[in-house]
């Protein structure tokens, strides 16, 4: 599919009711308001296609900006591309959901995310965390330095209540995943979301629901979900 076809298939899937809620969480316009269950299909028959999100990207639009996502190629994507597609990432669907996920199929995510959580820009942090996130619960556990992962929950328990908002929700996603995905410090993850507690966020139109993370790790547990890994990171 050519990229103007993409763009006015995109447009004809878009709903009242997603346009409202996408306008209630603080969604700059231009935007149509698609809902990301009718994207993936078309991302489906697409697969994967770089020059084809370079150009949605591009457009400023947040519909095609999340799709680009979706059809993003991350295995010719350089260093230099994340941190092109990050400055543009306004919105915060965009720098975790979109940047954060691409980036966690890369080889050199560790290095970004770790200079992006440095960065004490909030959604550059918040997609930092939330990269450390996609790569625990997908990533062997063998791929991670054990003391680097137990400093950073450290860091977080001592920080996160007074962290921007979505670093603080994204570090409580971080603390989350740890406890679940990374077996080697499960007891640790665990005493850490029971010492941070709830953690409370709030935007400028909107509050966010966030996970009590003790109750999230615990729940896993009980489910015998410990240690899982997903067979990708995109979903």
């Amino acid at each position: 599919m050519t990229f103007e076809e993409v763009m006015n298939k995109l447009e004809s899937l878009a709903t009242d009711q997603m346009r409202k809620i996408y306008d209630a969480h603080g969604v700059r316009q231009p935007f149509w308001g698609v809902p990301t269950t009718a994207m993936r299909p078309l991302a489906r028959k697409i697969k994967r296609n770089q020059l084809l999100a370079e150009q949605l990207y591009a457009t400023g639009n947040y519909d095609a900006m999340y799709f680009a996502g979706m059809v993003a190629d991350p295995a010719v994507m350089t260093p230099d591309d994340f941190e092109r597609w990050m400055n543009k990432a306004y919105f915060y669907m965009l720098a975790d959901w979109v940047v954060a996920v691409s980036l966690a199929e890369t080889s050199f995510a560790q290095e970004i995310a770790d200079r992006w959580i440095e960065s004490g820009e909030e959604l550059r942090m918040s997609a930092g965390w939330s990269c450390y996130q996609w790569l625990l619960g997908n990533r062997s556990d063998s791929e991670f330095d054990t003391n680097k992962l137990r400093a950073m929950v450290q860091r977080a328990t001592n920080t996160i209540h007074s962290q921007p908002n979505r670093t603080r929700y994204s570090m409580n996603g971080f603390i989350i995943a740890v406890g679940i995905h990374y077996l080697p410090l499960h007891n640790e993850a665990l005493e850490a979301a029971e010492k941070i507690g709830k953690v409370t966020v709030s935007g400028e139109k909107n509050k966010c629901s966030v996970q009590i993370a003790a109750q999230s790790i615990k729940k896993a547990a009980e489910q015998n979900r410990l240690g899982f890994k997903r067979k990708g990171v995109r979903c």
